[in-house]
């Protein structure tokens, strides 16, 4: 098995399959390393550009559904093309970074790479996209439909005073909206945070603190 072959082999597991050929072919053309890893609550991919004569690094979190997963992937690999282009003489997530998303984007932009809900947010995105695909909202409910992590839901849906998990080994109490954000309260500090709603995180069905949650009221 040669190295196209491999990296075919591994992008099955992560992006839809009439996508595999084009992104395997770009490893090769665009000549960076595809790192698979865990799942990271500050962001959800990252490239970085060659340094010490090692090749271009792009990682991505492992626990994306498969279709967040290439709309990250080529959200970084525009990145690495505009950076070829351009190096640091440009805004990293300027007007240059955004004409190479589109013109990248564009061909995944068909039924048979995404469903027809995703292909329409995500044109609709596409417009004028963003520092982070999970910036817009309705993008991200799009793809959290299809999402294959059991058990997870948006904070904003989450009744208030009810306990949740956050990055797998933190708890919060969840509090009343204000304004853009969500107050909620850390169990272990008893700091309270400001989440965006649509913060993924673990419902704990049965309470396991018994809390007074008046500090996270609107007052």
């Amino acid at each position: 098995m040669n190295q196209l072959e491999r990296n075919q082999s591994i992008l099955h597991k992560y992006i839809p399959e009439k996508a595999v050929p084009a992104i395997a072919e770009w490893i090769y053309k665009f000549d960076f390393k595809l790192k698979i890893k865990k799942s990271r609550s500050s962001k959800y991919g990252d490239y970085r550009p060659p340094m010490k004569g090692e090749n271009h690094l792009i990682t991505i979190n492992y626990d994306m559904n498969k279709y967040a997963f290439l709309i990250t992937l080529v959200h970084e690999i525009a990145h690495l093309s505009t950076y070829n282009k351009h190096k640091d003489s440009v805004k990293p997530h300027g007007d240059e970074w955004k004409l190479h998303y589109k013109m990248l984007m564009q061909q995944f932009l068909i039924p048979e790479v995404f469903p027809l809900d995703v292909i329409m947010s995500l044109r609709k995105y596409m417009n004028n996209p963003a520092a982070s695909s999970c910036s817009d909202t309705d993008l991200l409910r799009i793809l959290k439909k299809y999402d294959t992590r059991e058990n997870t839901v948006f904070l904003e849906d989450v009744p208030v005073g009810s306990t949740f998990s956050y990055n797998d080994n933190r708890y919060f109490i969840r509090g009343q909206q204000v304004r853009k954000r969500i107050k909620c309260k850390d169990v272990s500090s008893n700091t309270v945070y400001l989440f965006n709603p649509i913060t993924e995180v673990l419902v704990i069905n049965t309470p396991l603190f018994a809390e007074n949650t008046s500090k996270l009221t609107n007052n």
